[in-house]
């Protein structure tokens, strides 16, 4: 086992990190820009470095300044987390060539997975269903067109080096189909350095289902059971659970069995996932994330598998002590990330400081979070403040504990996603799991906006912490100035009101 890591990354997934490799025994070794200063996984570590400002290409995505502080500080390893340098072969190579033990797969497996048209030759390669479209990417829109035509509309340009809905534009006709193709090489040229675009057959109304995956260097290769993913938006998750309320055990194993033999396609090693379209039974490969996944809780709580830990034993070089057969479900999970965006207007960014967090707890409740009261929100990251996780023995009983944590959330000084959750929670069909990716489109007159009990409850919380701010402020004046003359600090409150 390693005596220190670098954790190479920010937030919430870098605190879980740190909490697991300190259950392990091993030191860890946080990095912050100027702007995560006094963030929760800065003052976990057991040592703290500032990598330069705000900008992530200015400090976390610097892999020249993390190699060195690895080294610098002993580290035997980094974890990349996800995002970031996570999924970057010429860092991990950079990594390697230092020393140093990457946690993650291989350099090689990330290229094969992470081009999106040589992930569909490996995996049609060892017979993983995939949906009908192109192996290479386009040479032009005329190509483009030539293929939608012989696969029939609708059909789904997707960028070759990358996903989370980049480069992506869904063409339901040949009018549609040269302006597309521009815009998504465009953006796939912006997001990922490279305007490669390939065709897909659009599948309408499909679920998202992905199979996660844990790979030791020993030759063993392990599924453990999938989530449902199909409430997003643009192609952005929002929900998660596990396990889908639709597959059979027949089609769990028949469905774990093809992302198995996706992952020794590449020779895969750590915990991946591999993401599938599930439609009337029937299921196609979409694509494999070669990382821990942002829903991983969900999976660890239905299987008591600490993934983030097998991750860096994974690496260390130990053997998963588990057969296909020994992996055991248990009850229902369900995630829901809480991001500092306003669901009533379009999901917009939300910044300022947070001015009271109260968390929710109880039985089956986790809180996966790398925010604390006093935290500045800005622009500078993804949204994500945090993520809630219940479990409990059913989906239905799931569904009401999230409800019930939910409503003990408290964050103020932000617009957050919870009351978007709270709504998802009560409407209908998703209490019922009639879901697909088109949830959000086809329910949001019910989803969406601000009802006025939440408004006023906002309104209330929020008037709270200022005053209870104030009044603090107000006994510290009269402790150091204990003259006569002193007047009630609510004679003279400035005005608030509620965003």
């Amino acid at each position: 086992m390693f005596n220190k890591i670098l954790i190479a990354n920010r937030g919430e997934i870098a605190l879980r990190i740190i909490r697991a490799a300190h259950e392990l025994g091993v030191g860890a070794v946080a990095v912050y820009s100027e702007a995560d200063r006094l963030a929760p996984h800065v003052l976990a570590a057991d040592e703290a470095y500032c990598i330069g400002p705000a900008p992530s290409a200015q400090s976390y995505l610097r892999a020249d300044e993390l190699i060195r502080i690895a080294r610098q500080t002993g580290a035997e390893a980094i974890h990349p987390g996800y995002g970031f340098l996570s999924e970057r072969a010429p860092f991990i190579r950079a990594v390697r060539e230092a020393g140093l033990v990457f946690i993650g797969p291989s350099p090689e497996a990330i290229e094969a997975m992470g081009d999106k048209t040589e992930a569909r030759k490996r995996v049609i390669a060892a017979g993983v269903p995939v949906v009908p479209g192109t192996e290479d990417a386009l040479a032009d829109a005329a190509q483009a067109r030539r293929v939608a035509a012989e696969v029939g509309y609708p059909v789904l340009l997707k960028a070759a080096a990358g996903g989370g809905g980049k480069g992506m534009r869904v063409v339901r006709g040949d009018a549609e189909i040269e302006g597309a193709f521009e815009a998504a090489s465009r953006e796939a040229l912006a997001a990922f350095g490279d305007g490669s675009v390939y065709i897909e057959k659009y599948l309408e109304g499909p679920r998202h289902i992905e199979i996660q995956l844990l790979a030791d260097r020993h030759g063993t290769t392990l599924h453990l059971g999938e989530r449902e993913c199909s409430i997003q938006r643009r192609h952005q998750k929002l929900i998660e659970e596990a396990p889908s309320a639709v597959l059979t055990p027949g089609q769990r194993a028949a469905m774990g069995a093809t992302a198995v033999a996706a992952a020794k396609s590449v020779g895969y090693e750590g915990a991946g996932t591999v993401e599938f379209l599930y439609r009337n039974g029937e299921f196609f490969f979409l694509e494999m994330n070669t990382r821990i996944q942002v829903e991983h809780p969900v999976t660890e709580l239905v299987t008591g598998i600490d993934l983030v830990q097998w991750q860096i034993r994974v690496a260390a070089g130990e053997a998963l002590p588990w057969t296909q057969d020994g992996i055991v479900f248990h009850g229902h999970a369900i995630e829901c990330r809480i991001t500092s965006e306003d669901p009533a207007n379009g999901f917009l960014p939300s910044v300022g400081r947070i001015a009271m967090l109260e968390v929710p707890a109880g039985p089956g409740v986790r809180w996966d979070s790398g925010i604390a009261a006093g935290y500045e929100v800005g622009l500078s990251y993804d949204p994500m403040l945090a993520k809630l996780i219940v479990h409990a023995p059913t989906r239905a009983e799931a569904i009401d504990r999230m409800k019930r944590a939910l409503g003990e959330l408290r964050v103020v000084g932000v617009d957050t996603s919870v009351p978007f959750h709270l709504r998802v929670m009560d409407e209908p069909d998703f209490r019922a799991a009639r879901l697909d990716i088109r949830y959000l489109e086809t329910h949001e007159q019910v989803l969406f906006g601000t009802a006025p009990d939440e408004e006023l409850l906002r309104a209330a919380v929020l008037g709270a912490a200022l005053i209870e701010e104030e009044t603090r402020t107000r006994r510290s004046v009269l402790r150091a100035q204990p003259s006569a003359g002193q007047t009630s600090g609510w004679k003279n409150r400035a005005e608030w009101r509620s965003r």
